[in-house]
């Protein structure tokens, strides 16, 4: 079995509360669990959230609309998730952030069936970005991330939960997924007001017509609408 863990919280430094900002009348997370809950190879959705009281409302939330959550430590993610994987019964566990509203579900597939094919520790489509910033899918064993409690982690390998896998080459065995030709230049994530405005108009732009949008989509909006291309930013 596959599950997927949402890490979302309320207390993002540069947008507050962006996980319940609305898109088109519904909040930005319960859209991204929408499209992810289309996956054919994900089998369980959790979103790890945290115990501190700003996130009560995310819960709250989440959980009326039928999602499961966790709620754990909000600084140490990593801990967080080891509390979700020691509770479920699966092997390989998908890890995508809350910031990611355009996720494809084509996409998280693929890098699922990779994965699998693979044999590796690790797999993502963000080793050498081809993607767009915003459709990023990471899955890893559970054996591989219960190791990670053992060394000596830096405070931002355990806020990143994965650096602590794909920092250590020699002792993981890493597979990359890539595209051709790169769209990795797109920035389809939110991190900032402007990511969430250009997101809205995405979605007011495709979704009366096509719930269901997908990578090419958007790429086939953005060709027709070049002005609206929203760039990767290295220094963001």
């Amino acid at each position: 079995m596959t599950t997927a863990i949402i890490q979302a919280r309320m207390s993002s430094s540069r947008l507050p509360g962006k996980v319940l900002m609305p898109i088109l009348g519904k909040p930005m997370i319960i859209h991204q669990l929408e499209r992810l809950s289309r996956s054919k190879r994900i089998e369980k959705i959790i979103v790890a959230t945290s115990t501190d009281q700003s996130d009560d409302i995310l819960a709250g939330a989440l959980t009326s609309s039928g999602y499961e959550v966790h709620r754990g430590p909000l600084d140490d993610v990593l801990f967080r998730y080891l509390q979700v994987i020691d509770a479920v019964d699966a092997e390989d566990y998908v890890r995508i952030t809350a910031d990611c509203p355009l996720i494809d579900h084509q996409v998280v597939d693929l890098v699922i069936e990779r994965h699998l094919n693979s044999g590796s520790d690790y797999t993502s489509n963000t080793l050498q970005r081809t993607y767009p910033r915003g459709l990023d899918v990471e899955i890893f064993k559970k054996s591989v991330l219960q190791k990670l409690i053992n060394f000596n982690l830096s405070v931002e390998e355990r806020e990143h939960v994965t650096m602590g896998i794909y920092n250590r080459p020699e002792m993981f065995s890493l597979h990359g997924v890539e595209q051709f030709p790169s769209q990795g230049h797109h920035r389809w994530t939110v991190d900032t007001k402007a990511d969430f405005d250009f997101v809205t108009l995405v979605y007011e732009a495709i979704y009366e017509k096509n719930h269901n949008f997908l990578q090419e989509d958007i790429l086939s909006l953005l060709r027709d609408k070049p002005e609206m291309v929203h760039f990767e930013d290295s220094t963001i």
